[in-house]
């Protein structure tokens, strides 16, 4: 009877409604498919997680490209400061966004995983512990209707053969009354089977009949068992839709940046920034370090002096030094203000020979797609570093002319340039100018050239950060 019920329930499995035989499947099938959406869903939010990292990994990297061409550019003052406030803020929105992809991949994915775990028993024989009681509960409910069904479609089929036989024999009867070579025997004959394939007839109707009868009394407990099996069905689905409605409204709330405070406070510090740029005390400190406020020893007589030409030159303490020491250490060097990257540059270019012009700046050097910024930090930079070092040794030879030490403090000078020596900070020192380093106490650097006439010497950093510092501020390590 199983077999039977079973090549019943395939037959009609591609009908539409529910409660035709075996399409309770479809209502079986849902577990299976509630398990692969939680799949579904952890993959989704995998991918947004990586989305979520690789965006905030641009946004670092694009911010700290961007503030070191900043840092070395040609821009100054508190329009500066509002420009690297972007740079502030893309490292703060990149936290942000890793965050997100940290709560979509330790919370959101987390927990579905761990619902689903919950929700979905597998068997060790496959499939789910779910789908096959709710399967097995469907055929229980269905199989006595199923098994009225089947007679009752016997009957019918019986019938319908017997009203067929029926029709064939009352037909033969009327061909044989109209054909002169049938006999009154085969007349007699083919009557009696009329009357038999009604009888056949009117039997099978009954049985027709009375099978429906049979079936339409079992179909209200049929419908009964039915509904209750698929009230349980529900109830799993609606715990898996509340679920993922409350899952998705957490993802939500770890998506939308709008409701984080950090978020908002981040913009509202940017805007604060951008606003605090002054665009005349920025004018005032340019005029101030590079125009027509800077200080200027004008040309004066002077009387000869046998002492001060053999007297090193005096240095000043930069604003806001620290006090000298009791150690041998020198006092820290003067102010940038007095002499200038920049000054150093233009005091130097008169030793120029009427053969090498300094090259002028082009557009369209390098194919046009040159950086300003980093033109201007490898070239004007380094010119104006290298010719101070350059000049400052000639000074310093020339003072001791005629003396073993000066050839000494030339090849020392050399080999410094070459190789580099390695120094410590003894103070905090904050760059000034654009082409100044910037350490604190203890820090180690390298000096690449000797210190020249001003008292300042070219170092590079270990971030590879290159520039001047004062002189006395470090130590040989």
């Amino acid at each position: 009877m199983s077999g039977s019920y079973d090549e019943c329930a395939g037959a009609d499995d591609t009908m539409d409604s529910f409660w035709e035989v075996g399409n309770y499947k479809r209502a079986v099938k849902r577990f299976d498919d509630g398990h692969r959406l939680c799949n579904d869903l952890m993959g989704c939010l995998q991918e947004r997680a990586k989305i979520e990292k690789s965006y905030g990994d641009q946004l670092t990297a694009w911010s700290k490209r961007w503030r070191q061409l900043i840092e070395k550019g040609p821009q100054y003052g508190s329009v500066e400061r509002a420009w690297l406030a972007v740079m502030t803020e893309a490292e703060k929105v990149s936290e942000l966004h890793q965050d997100v992809k940290n709560n979509l991949v330790n919370e959101d994915v987390e927990k579905v995983k761990n619902w689903q775990k919950e929700a979905y028993h597998k068997q060790m024989i496959g499939g789910f512990k779910e789908a096959k009681e709710a399967e097995e509960g469907f055929k229980k409910a269905q199989k006595p209707w199923a098994k009225k069904l089947k007679e009752m479609e016997a009957a019918k089929k019986t019938y319908h053969m017997a009203c067929k036989e029926e029709k064939l024999a009352a037909a033969r009867e009327a061909n044989g009354k109209t054909e002169a070579s049938v006999t009154a025997d085969q007349q007699k004959k083919l009557h009696e089977k009329v009357d038999k394939c009604k009888q056949d007839s009117q039997k099978a109707k009954e049985k027709y009949e009375k099978s429906l009868e049979e079936l339409n009394k079992c179909t209200a407990q049929y419908m009964e068992c039915m509904e209750q099996v698929f009230d349980q069905c529900q109830q799993h689905e609606v715990k898996r839709l509340t679920f993922l409605k409350e899952a998705l409204l957490d993802i939500k709330r770890h998506l939308n940046l709008t409701e984080n405070a950090s978020y908002a406070a981040t913009y509202r510090e940017l805007e604060r920034t951008i606003l605090g740029a002054n665009t005349q005390e920025d004018l005032k400190w340019f005029s101030n370090n590079h125009g027509p406020d800077m200080h200027m020893n004008w040309p004066a007589f002077e009387e000869y002096n046998p002492d001060q030409t053999s007297a090193p030159p005096k240095k000043k303490k930069p604003d806001g030094a620290p006090p000298t020491p009791s150690t041998d250490h020198v006092a820290p060097p003067g102010d940038r203000s007095s002499v200038s990257s920049y000054e150093k540059n233009q005091a130097y270019s008169t030793e120029w020979s009427d053969d090498e012009q300094p090259a002028s700046y082009s557009g369209n050097e390098n194919g046009g797609n040159g950086n300003s910024f980093e033109d201007d930090s490898s070239t004007g930079k380094g010119v104006g570093a290298g010719a101070g070092a350059g000049a400052g040794a000639g000074a310093g030879a020339g003072a001791v002319a005629g003396a073993g030490a000066g050839a000494v403090a030339v090849a020392v000078a050399v080999t410094v340039a070459a190789a580099g020596v390695r120094v410590r900070a003894l103070y905090d020192y904050e760059g000034q100018e654009q082409d100044e380093l910037t350490f604190k106490a203890g820090d180690e650097l390298t000096k690449t050239e000797d210190e020249d006439e001003q008292g300042w010497c070219r170092g590079r950093l270990d971030t590879g950060r290159e520039g001047l510092y004062p002189a006395n501020y470090v130590e040989p390590i």
